[in-house]
């Protein structure tokens, strides 16, 4: 199979590789669609803990399971899955485990033709998503969610400030947030990304190079 490798510091290479295989509890899935996160960008520049070289990048992805390790998760085999990048987070909600690690770094990740998840990281994807849609939820979906849910504890009509509006993980956590029935204002250094968003339907839009400090805001709205 074909893959992205990271071989030295700034250095990827497209390397030719075996297909692995999957053993119990495992599923092999063909890769239909991947998506870039800011992770990725780091750990090529050297900016993040733990590289390894020789390891295939990539956090998010999604792809049809081909073969699971054992006969008795045969349901599995031909079901379109978004992969759950956290790897050996613990039985602690709040705290991963000393084990934890993500896709891409330290270990395998998904930017191959193939790659090999336990089922109990695999999702069915929405069918209303196409497969290149759904390869963007993994890592900022999950961080965006959360942030909002389980460490902001957000409710109906509360106000949420998102800062940053313009990449995932702010774009993600301004789409629950709206959903969840909360104000949502933002914060963007570029006016253009502002206009979005106050056309998605935020309260109030902010260009922190022009405008109100984030004290201000705290004050004129009531607190976030």
């Amino acid at each position: 199979m074909k893959a992205l490798v990271l071989t030295a510091p700034g250095k990827i290479e497209l390397k030719e590789l075996p297909v692995p295989t999957a053993g119990p509890g495992m599923a092999l899935i063909k890769v239909t669609a991947v998506s870039l996160n800011r992770r990725d960008e780091w750990i090529t520049e050297g900016k993040y803990p733990k590289i390894k070289y020789g390891v295939i990048l990539g956090s998010d992805g999604c792809g049809i399971v081909e073969k699971v390790g054992s006969e008795s998760d045969a349901d599995w085999v031909g079901q379109e899955v978004v992969v759950n990048p956290n790897i050996n987070w613990g039985p602690d909600p709040e705290v991963q485990s000393k084990d934890y690690t993500i896709l891409g770094m330290p270990v395998d990740g998904m930017f191959a033709e193939y790659v090999v998840a336990s089922l109990d990281r695999l999702q069915r994807k929405p069918a209303h998503l196409n497969s290149l849609q759904a390869s963007t939820l993994p890592m900022g979906g999950l961080t965006a969610y959360r942030a909002l849910f389980r460490r902001g504890q957000l409710k109906a009509n509360q106000n949420v400030l998102i800062s940053g509006f313009g990449g995932g993980v702010a774009q993600f956590a301004f789409l629950f947030a709206q959903a969840a029935g909360a104000n949502v204002y933002v914060t963007s250094g570029s006016d253009e990304k502002l206009a979005r968003a106050l056309k998605m339907g935020a309260r109030g839009g902010y260009n922190y190079k022009k405008e109100a400090t984030y004290n201000d805001l705290w004050k004129t709205r009531g607190g976030f």
